[in-house]
């Protein structure tokens, strides 16, 4: 009798284990550090479309605005504000939010709301280029 009730429960921890290897795997939300114009709660997708943008609108790559890890090189150090140039975004993505919201706030004849964004000065460049008129 003792053996049968062994055998049932590791039986039962048996089943359970190997359920649980099927079962869906979620990626935890990542915890990102030091956002001071970002939504705290930004997603994954969210931040990676959001740094894309930055990257194709100024022509660059992630190390125009995050400097490298210390202890490894190879990783970049994204809550870091050593680069000016990171410094110097979020003052340009808090005023393009300030001049949408007075002069953008509107819909045009399609119900879509023109903005600006990085690309509208900066168009793939890292200094934005003064146009001659």
């Amino acid at each position: 009798m003792r053996y049968r009730k062994t055998i049932t429960l590791s039986i039962l921890v048996a089943t359970a284990a190997m359920l649980s290897a099927f079962m869906p795997w979620q990626e935890p939300a990542p915890k990102y550090t030091n956002l001071k114009v970002l939504p705290k709660n930004i997603s994954k997708d969210e931040m990676k479309k959001v740094m894309d943008g930055f990257k194709d609108a100024l022509g660059v790559k992630c190390n125009f605005c995050h400097v490298p890890m210390k202890d490894d090189p190879k990783k970049m150090d994204f809550a870091n504000d050593e680069k000016n140039h990171k410094l110097i975004a979020r003052e340009m993505i808090k005023m393009t939010a300030k001049i949408n919201k007075k002069y953008f706030n509107h819909k045009d004849k399609e119900g879509k709301v023109t903005n600006i964004t990085c690309v509208s000065c900066h168009n793939g460049k890292d200094e934005p280029q003064t146009i001659k008129l």
